[in-house]
């Protein structure tokens, strides 16, 4: 080739109205939300000119009509916006995907304006002949232009002459095919219209000759658009229930109103769970400037925040918004950083206004809040003071309060994980005024762990892993080494270890004891396994014998008789399992042992 030759790539209407028709959207109802949104353009873009002079108010104020024609299989979408003329619909409409929005904003509309123009649809107009052989257009233009009629094929073939319209504004009228009935019915129409344009900013109304059909289907004021200070705490209920269909109020709701340069409003709100793992998957849908895009957008909120049901009306996002485009924008970015903080905002607030309102939704938080806490650094940072814990008497305090209370064993945080099994532990560190706290779910001991690792001067501490030293009487024990072979004897397992101690409650014979370090991993090993092949039982397990019991007395006192020795060592057991009793539930083998033993013990006396 001897000279370079360069042009543009042209496409042929009968190629690509094939792949508007089948490949355009991945629903074919989006088709009416496109139509409707321009719809509402027209009208938006009518007002925005009369205020600006450049065009006369009738008066007549706005809508947009849906109509259903049964019997000649048509669905006309209509509104009294400004119109086109003859030449604007030759360069909107016939030049596909020339959008008239980003044309209108440049000459009318300051940079930053937020004018409540959809628009940027692009190929949305032809999205009608997803379910249309035949789309007609009828247009008067509010310049008083002779109204315009349009009508096209779906092989594109296109036809425009004078029109019969004598007010301004536009009816698109949809031949609709028989493949695609269904959009002539009521119920598939309402649907539609109660998904995508629910609150849009024109009133609609839905025309198929069926009765109570003079009210707007949708909401032109909905509540994030308000100021919070005049929405009462019944309207964010009311609003949740209305979009979620929930019957039970939501425990908190965050309403956002970010300015430049994030540019998004919003509620969300936190559901009350019915159950402990329930409504575990949120719902937040996405809007654009009142026009549904999405829902379910996990990408806008972190996942540790899943839970959360709301709205987001973010007019910087582009109207057809993809997955990829979510997962690599700043802009997204920024707005779940913000609701990060507005989220961690209102915990505080609650905390600090509202205590007795946080402490009644605290159980239902708490999981979210820890994970939150664990997952995200800066979220810890933001809410750990509003942190709180459940005491085995149901009274909630902070870490900070907890601490400043028990001085007794400085540093040291006592939990039980079953406040009826670990009882007897709970109520020896009560008579000393030493509170306990109730952790008790799947992911505290993970939480606690992480609180350790973040503040090294607080240790947490399971009831039944150590004797804390305000459990101890004063002065030195001092160890029985005899004592200690008839009890290793009489367990007859090698890992517990014995040790005596001084307890200043002389009714507790014994109490048996775990390593904190060794539980935890065990729970962690357990809980990836599910508990499977790994044994629980017997690690780091401990026999504190207490040298000021009675019954102590009795046994060491036996052994001086080798007559009573094997007495002596079914009372060793005996001590033993009572032991157990009181810090876990026995297995089976466990049950059987101790019957047998307390059998035996009856028949010797």
């Amino acid at each position: 080739m001897s000279e370079m030759k360069k042009g543009g790539i042209t496409v042929e209407t009968e190629h690509i109205f094939p792949i508007i028709k089948r490949w355009l959207y991945s629903d074919k109802e989006i088709f009416l939300r496109e139509l409707v949104s321009y719809a509402s353009d027209a009208i938006t873009k009518m007002k925005r000119l009369i205020s600006l002079s450049e065009a006369t108010d009738d008066g007549k104020g706005y809508k947009i009509e849906v109509k259903v024609n049964a019997e000649e299989k048509t669905l006309t979408v209509t509104d009294n916006g400004l119109g086109m003329s003859e030449e604007e619909i030759d360069r909107y409409i016939n030049q596909i995907a020339l959008s008239g929005a980003l044309e209108f904003i440049q000459k009318y509309e300051k940079e930053g304006d937020d004018s409540g123009i959809i628009g940027h649809f692009g190929l949305g107009f032809y999205s009608a002949f997803m379910v249309a052989d035949k789309v007609e257009i009828i247009s008067k233009s509010f310049t008083d232009a002779p109204a315009v009629h349009w009508s096209c094929n779906e092989l594109g073939e296109y036809e425009m002459k004078m029109g019969e319209r004598a007010e301004r504004g536009t009816d698109i009228i949809l031949h609709v095919t028989d493949e695609e009935a269904d959009f002539l019915k009521k119920e598939t129409l309402d649907k539609i219209l109660n998904k995508y344009c629910a609150f849009m900013p024109v009133e609609i109304y839905l025309s198929t000759g069926a009765e109570g059909e003079d009210k707007p289907v949708n909401d032109t004021n909905p509540l994030w658009l308000k100021n919070p200070s005049e929405c009462t705490a019944q309207e964010y209920n009311d609003f949740y229930k209305k979009l979620f269909d929930d019957w039970q109020d939501p425990l908190f709701y965050i309403h956002i109103n970010a300015d430049y340069p994030l540019n998004f409003k919003g509620i969300l709100y936190f559901p009350k769970p019915s159950h402990e793992f329930s409504n575990m998957e949120g719902q937040v849908k996405l809007y654009y400037n009142q026009v549904f895009v999405a829902d379910n957008i996990k990408e806008v909120i972190p996942e540790y925040l899943m839970t959360l049901r709301g709205v987001l009306d973010c007019p910087e996002l582009p109207l057809n918004v993809s997955r990829s485009y979510l997962q690599n924008s700043g802009y997204v970015s920024k707005i779940s950083a913000h609701i990060i903080k507005k989220v961690g905002d209102k915990i505080n607030s609650l905390f600090n206004t509202e205590r007795e309102k946080y402490e009644g939704i605290w159980d239902d938080i708490k999981p979210f809040v820890e994970y939150g806490c664990m997952r995200d650094k800066k979220f810890l940072d933001r809410v750990k003071g509003a942190v709180i814990y459940k005491t085995v008497e149901d009274k909630y305090v902070t870490l900070s309060e907890y601490t400043e209370k028990n001085t007794k064993e400085s540093g040291k945080v006592f939990y039980a994980t079953d406040k009826t099994q670990q009882s007897r532990y709970v109520a020896l560190l009560k008579e000393e005024e030493i509170d306990v706290l109730l952790l008790d779910s799947i992911i505290d001991t993970q939480f606690i762990t992480h609180l350790e690792q973040e503040n090294a001067e607080v240790k947490f501490v399971r009831c039944d892993s150590d004797i804390a030293t305000a459990l101890k009487s004063e002065g030195e024990t001092v160890e029985n080494e005899i004592l200690k072979e008839l009890f290793k004897e009489a367990i007859g397992k090698e890992k517990t270890e014995v040790e005596f101690a001084s307890l200043k409650n002389e009714k507790t014979p014994a109490m048996i004891t775990l390593s904190e370090q060794d539980r935890r991993f065990a729970d962690m090993m357990k809980l990836y396994s599910r508990g499977e092949g790994f044994p629980m039982d017997n690690m780091g397990e401990k026999l504190v014998v207490n040298v000021k019991n009675p019954l102590i007395d009795k046994i060491a006192s036996m052994l001086a008789d080798p007559d009573k020795r094997e007495t002596a060592k079914l009372l060793a057991k005996e001590v033993y399992m009572l032991a157990l009793i009181s810090q876990r539930s026995l297995n089976a083998d466990e049950l059987e042992a101790f019957v047998d033993n307390s059998v035996d013990i009856f028949t010797q006396i």
